[in-house]
């Protein structure tokens, strides 16, 4: 009987000493999430003083607090958004997590590619645009963002695509049409602009004529259009090739106002062709003097 009331005493007292112990520990109160650049408070229980340290993505802080009282976060030291570990020190330390999280969408970052694309393509142009808070945190929260689409000699349209994790990405066809494409992404009050240029495709129907010009012949093409009729731009390269007695001779020259021009001298017989990029034209042949 003596051996079990000491036993009970024994662990009465050793039952009160941790409480004891744990509570000389000091609580930290502070909120489990918060926004990014919103101020908050941390306050420790108890009695006395210490070391509070706050570390958080982009920053670390030290300050000494009071015990028992509020201590001051500003909204500056909390703006960027993630985990931050709150760790208060006096003779032992204790710890605690917020999670600040991003503020609502303020601006827009968006991409749009590539700067030149030729008509007529198939999912040729993408555009991703990411969704930022003022203190320029992914806004992770789903959002609608709008692509407002003006392309030339066209009537606007519109495209409107949620985000995932802060990123809206779409792609679409190049307009028939050259001339410039300008896509504007916008979400709240925030808008990005961004142009790009369409051009023409590859040549369609390239033919070229020839004229003889005292011991040359001149070569010359009609004018060169893509298969919408848009024309090709100055400084596209047109190669004409001539296989005769003397060999095989190529000319490269640029376009210049919708054709191109070359003169070559000839031996003989000779075959003459033409192309442009990918595309083949069409081929004399050519008697000789």
């Amino acid at each position: 009987m003596l051996l079990r009331i000491l036993t009970s005493f024994c662990g009465l007292s050793f039952a009160l000493l941790g409480a004891h112990s744990a509570a000389q520990e000091p609580a930290i109160t502070a909120p489990k999430n918060v926004t990014a650049g919103t101020p908050f408070a941390i306050s420790v229980v108890g009695q006395g003083k210490g070391t509070l340290y706050l570390f958080g993505p982009t920053q670390a802080i030290k300050r000494e607090i009071e015990f028992g009282k509020d201590t001051p976060i500003a909204g500056s030291e909390a703006s960027s958004a993630g985990i931050y570990q709150i760790t208060v020190c006096a003779a032992d330390c204790v710890t605690k997590v917020v999670e600040v999280q991003p503020a609502a969408p303020a601006r827009l970052g968006f991409l749009l590619h590539p700067s030149r694309v030729p008509v007529s393509t198939p999912n040729a142009v993408n555009g991703t645009a990411i969704a930022f808070d003022q203190y320029n945190n992914i806004v992770i929260t789903p959002s609608e963002i709008t692509f407002r689409i003006a392309a030339s000699g066209e009537k606007i349209s519109e495209k409107t695509v949620r985000t995932v994790r802060g990123v809206a990405a779409f792609q679409m066809d190049s307009r028939p049409n050259q001339g410039t494409l300008e896509v504007t992404a916008s979400l709240a009050t925030a808008s990005e602009p961004r142009v790009i240029q369409q051009v023409a495709s590859e040549a369609c129907g390239l033919r070229m004529t020839a004229a003889p010009s005292g011991a040359t012949i001149t070569l010359q093409t009609d004018p060169i259009r893509d298969c919408k009729g848009n024309p090709l731009p100055d400084g596209t390269i047109v190669s004409f090739i001539k296989v005769d007695g003397a060999g095989k001779s190529t000319v490269d020259t640029p376009i210049k106002k919708d054709r191109a021009i070359a003169q070559f001298s000839v031996s003989g017989p000779a075959r003459i062709s033409v192309a442009c990029g990918v595309v083949l034209g069409n081929e004399i042949t050519w008697g000789g003097r």
